[in-house]
């Protein structure tokens, strides 16, 4: 006797069809054209987890710079300088400072460029 694997099919092609909800045409409740669609998404979806990371850099270098170059400074400068002083902070808190906090950030900047001047006035304001 034959057996068949309906409800275990069933179960598979109802499973894919739920990833096509959404889809249009065929695409969304023929199984073998969804098959192909949901695969297509799925490989999209995960070339566009690594775009988002590198869109979102390029985005926070962009705020960056925008604030370094106001000083007369570059953005490759502006980097070489952090390394130099082992000021261990990630883009994504430069790039917000910049732009909801730019006064501190300039004052910032202006440190690393300057820093013989930040300690006089430092000091100043201490003594």
């Amino acid at each position: 006797m034959r057996v068949k694997g309906g409800t275990v099919t069933r179960r598979r092609h109802k499973r894919l069809l739920k990833h096509a909800e959404g889809f249009r045409g065929r695409r969304k409740n023929c199984y073998k054209i969804a098959k192909l669609a949901v695969q297509k998404s799925w490989q999209h979806a995960y070339r566009g987890r690594k775009q988002k990371k590198r869109d979102f850099r390029r985005l926070w270098n962009a705020r960056i710079n925008a604030v370094v170059c106001s000083l007369g400074l570059n953005f490759s400068k502006f980097v070489y300088l952090l390394k130099k002083n082992n000021i261990l902070l990630n883009r994504k808190i430069m790039a917000w400072l910049a732009v909801n906090h730019t006064e501190p950030f300039k004052n910032f900047v202006r440190s690393l460029i300057n820093p013989s001047e930040t300690e006089q006035s430092s000091a100043s304001l201490t003594a």
